[in-house]
């Protein structure tokens, strides 16, 4: 290419960055994106879209193994791990080809290699083998994305220590497998290997599975586990690590001093991520960096003028549909948009594609009484929806909190099946400042799991009719 001065350059080609760039020269601008890897970056490649592929194929498995319950009678069912593998795959290239297609169609001018800042208004992209190139940057977005965190003897190897991208690779189902960490990642993992038939142990340091969730579904999460046959650890760390040829002993140690050794044939380290802020000129500029991710403003501002930062690099909720968001919004207000409001990350919607599904936004129930805001909670359970009963889904649980005073829906929490095409109703009605009152008088089709959000909020008001 031949062109070197653009309105925006975009250094990274993830679900924060393309959609960017994208969005920008929709309004007008002259835009490159700079990709050292892989379009789509880590959630189109090797997160989001690839895990849920396999996700899939475990649901299929574990209902293939009820088929009796429906009345059905299969075979045996045999599991092919290389076409598991190679189907996630396929789905993910896919995709990676859609995004190329999509750049090209809005005519964004794409630099395979690494960029980096090199001075006001200056990006380098360095390449192999090749002299930098130099682009002049009217503005320019960071969104390099994030990468595992490890921990001191914990170390992935790529063998006996996986870390994600591992682990949705194997050359071989481990039949006793450790999870380290039991975050979204972690407990995906954790249920995807299980459903498959691997022995699966969950280690967690906080007290709790599912941290970031509210206390009563992360409580139902682990029962419904541990129900699986899932063991999990709780408030306990992996003091030691002994790797053999094909084996590791780990030693298992709770807060009261309590130590278990158990040997396992593969480990998933899923501790969480660290944002990619080495060797992209960060040094002499303004950019602050705060434990390991760019500190920005609610506009997504830096500390250097003309500088942003969009997605995972920039900090929690560590979500691709928050990059996007995000970069979106960064791109409108490079090109001036006055009309624009700041994101509310509360009102952001976290999703846990394990079995049993997990969907929530908004404040948790302790979250919202904090500070004696007084508040109301409805609940309905699953084995009271008709829906859940005739799809054989009686497990699970649709949870409301409202503020008593304004009838403002304040949160939803969710568990059970296809609670993750749920959950987006309740990010409208958040958005668009519902009441209960708005959500009482909506009327919801019948049969669907959808009542069950309607018959939360009616518990709230002590109005619930099927339960």
């Amino acid at each position: 290419m031949s062109k070197t001065t653009y309105d925006l350059v975009v250094i990274g080609g993830g679900p924060g960055g393309y959609p960017a760039a994208i969005r920008a020269r929709q309004l007008g601008l002259s835009v490159a994106l700079v990709e050292r890897e892989h379009l789509g970056g880590i959630c189109l490649n090797w997160g989001c879209i690839p895990t849920k592929a396999l996700l899939r194929t475990s649901e299929i498995h574990h209902l293939v193994s009820r088929a009796d319950e429906y009345g059905l009678k299969v075979g045996s069912v045999e599991i092919d791990l290389p076409k598991i593998v190679k189907r996630s795959r396929q789905v993910s290239k896919r995709l990676n080809t859609g995004v190329k297609s999509l750049l090209k169609k809005n005519g964004v001018d794409v630099f395979d290699g690494a960029g980096r800042l090199a001075g006001a208004g200056r990006v380098a992209i360095d390449r192999e083998g090749e002299a930098p190139v130099e682009l002049q940057a009217g503005s320019v977005i960071l969104a390099t994305g994030a990468r595992a965190r490890s921990l001191p003897g914990l170390e992935p190897d790529g063998e006996l220590v996986w870390s994600y991208k591992e682990a949705m690779v194997p050359d071989n189902q481990p039949e006793r497998l450790l999870v380290v960490g039991s975050g979204a990642i972690g407990i995906e993992f954790a249920s995807f290997y299980n459903d498959l038939g691997s022995q699966v142990t969950v280690v967690e340091a906080l007290p709790r599975i599912l941290p970031v969730e509210d206390e009563e579904i992360s409580d139902l999460a682990r029962k419904a586990f541990e129900k699986q046959g899932i063991e999990i650890h709780v408030g306990a760390t992996v003091s030691q690590l002994e790797r053999g040829a094909d084996e590791v002993t780990a030693t298992i140690s709770s807060e009261q001093g309590e130590a278990k050794v158990a040997t396992f044939d593969r480990v998933i380290l899923a501790i969480g991520i660290v944002g990619n802020v080495e060797g992209i000129g960060l040094e002499g500029t303004g950019v602050e960096v705060d434990r390991g991710h760019i500190v920005i403003n609610e506009w997504t501002e830096t500390g250097e003028p003309g500088v942003y930062a969009v997605g995972d690099v920039a900090g929690p909720p560590w979500l691709a549909h928050k990059a996007t968001h995000e970069g979106v919004l960064c791109a409108e207000r490079i090109a001036g948009d006055s009309g624009l409001h700041p994101m509310k990350t509360e009102r952001i919607p976290g999703c846990t594609y394990c079995r049993p599904q997990i969907a929530s936004v908004g404040l948790t129930e302790a979250k919202a009484s904090e500070g004696g805001r007084e508040i109301r909670v409805g609940r309905f359970p699953f084995r009271g929806n008709g829906k859940a009963i005739a799809l054989g889904e009686m497990d699970g649980l649709v949870k409301t909190i409202f503020d008593a005073g304004t009838g403002e829906l304040l949160g939803a929490h969710l568990i059970g099946a296809e609670v993750t095409e749920l959950v987006q109703g309740f990010v409208v009605a958040m958005n668009l400042e519902t009441t209960e009152a708005e959500l009482m008088h909506s009327v919801f089709p019948h049969p669907t799991l959808s009542e069950m959000m309607h018959e939360s909020t009616l518990d709230a008001y002590g109005r619930a009719i099927h339960i």
